[in-house]
């Protein structure tokens, strides 16, 4: 028998009932989870609980389609779907108290417009979508802190992505991107970049502008020059750019003064700077699977 957690305001915590949804009059409910129940669609028993639903876990399940009629949960605070999906409904605009929505690893090939008036969204995860590009309305979700758009089609971000000034994680490895919007020097809080396992042959410009970056990954790619410009990333703390074809790392590395991991392996590299020696804070760095033959004096 599949079973449904339900949380009440009484502090009820991990009490297990069956899926038929045993309603007492003392509880008031705010989380349903249907996880791993085997369900082909949206459980009727969940609007039951339109009035004090907070909280709709629905993850590794066989649902094809959200119906329509669940807009009528006004106060779903996540709502976590690994399924079958093909698509979201435009009805999703309804959830305007939403704050986190989880939809990775469906069929999901776009965002529907009217997603913009979800204003409450901090957190969205899609990743391991056929989603190819994101709509202009997208970029209206303003207090959008974290997004991970792993694993898609994305071959391009809207020109205004820079608009979501919020963000601190955007996790959008594995897709077909070759530039960034110069829009994007706006992201004055972004902490977390990875762009592993795209298309870019050089680092993007944008970047430098980028002052509180700390984490960047830009490894698979085909990068041939490791720039000066990354020495302007006073802040960064871990640089992962393996996998490229990087001949050359320029010396203003050594601006990189917070630096602590610097993957370089299988690049292409002969030799390394001597402002390599520079980076005090430097605790691992990766020159495996390279052309080196020796190591500048100043790593001593």
């Amino acid at each position: 028998v599949c079973c449904l957690e339900m949380t009440t305001k009484r502090k009820i915590i991990g009490r297990l009932v069956p899926c038929r949804c045993f309603r007492g009059e003392e509880e008031i409910v705010s989380v349903l989870d249907y996880s791993h129940c085997g369900l082909q669609q949206v459980p009727k028993e969940v609007f039951n609980f339109e009035r004090t639903l907070e909280e709709l876990y629905l993850d590794a399940n066989q649902i094809e389609e959200l119906p329509k009629v669940i807009t009528v949960l006004p106060v779903i605070w996540m709502s976590k779907l690994y399924n079958d999906l093909s698509s979201l409904p435009t009805t999703i605009a309804s959830l305007v108290n939403l704050k986190e929505l989880d939809i990775s690893k469906n069929g999901i090939q776009d965002f529907p417009e009217n997603i913009k008036c979800c204003k409450c969204l901090t957190i969205i995860e899609a990743s391991v979508n056929p989603v190819s590009k994101l709509p202009d309305g997208f970029t209206q979700l303003l207090n959008l802190t974290q997004l991970y758009l792993n694993d898609a089609f994305l071959e391009f971000l809207p020109a205004n992505f820079g608009r979501l000034v919020k963000l601190r994680i955007l996790e959008l490895r594995e897709n077909h991107l070759k530039t960034l919007p110069k829009s994007m020097h706006k992201l004055t809080q972004l902490e977390r970049l990875d762009l592993g396992n795209n298309e870019f042959s050089e680092l993007p410009e944008v970047l430098e502008q980028i002052q509180n970056l700390k984490e960047l990954w830009m490894d698979n790619n085909s990068l041939q020059i490791l720039p000066g410009s990354i020495g302007k990333l006073k802040q960064l703390v871990y640089l992962d750019v393996s996998k490229n074809r990087i001949e050359t790392v320029d010396l203003d590395i050594s601006g990189c003064e917070g630096l602590e991991d610097l993957l370089l392996s299988s690049n292409m590299l002969q030799q390394l700077p001597d402002s390599i020696g520079l980076l005090k804070r430097l605790t691992t760095l990766k020159v495996d699977d390279n052309q080196l033959t020796i190591l500048p004096n100043a790593i001593g």
